[in-house]
């Protein structure tokens, strides 16, 4: 399903999706279905950038010596 993609596979279906609406040769049909799929894909991106910055986040932590 989409929630296996990496980033960057879900940002390139974004950019294929976002191509598609701008060429405006869709039905309305069509053009709803468009923004849905584009919807998934940048939820999608967006949990991937989240979950990154808090590994990053994690990691410039300053560790703690007792």
């Amino acid at each position: 399903m989409s929630q296996d993609l990496t980033y960057e596979q879900a940002l390139e279906k974004l950019d294929e999706r976002l191509k598609v609406l701008e060429d405006g040769n869709l039905s309305l049909e069509d053009a709803l279905k468009a923004v849905d799929e584009a919807r998934v894909y940048l939820k999608i991106c967006t949990e991937r950038l989240d979950a990154a910055r808090k590994k990053i986040e994690v990691r410039a932590e300053p560790e703690t010596t007792d």
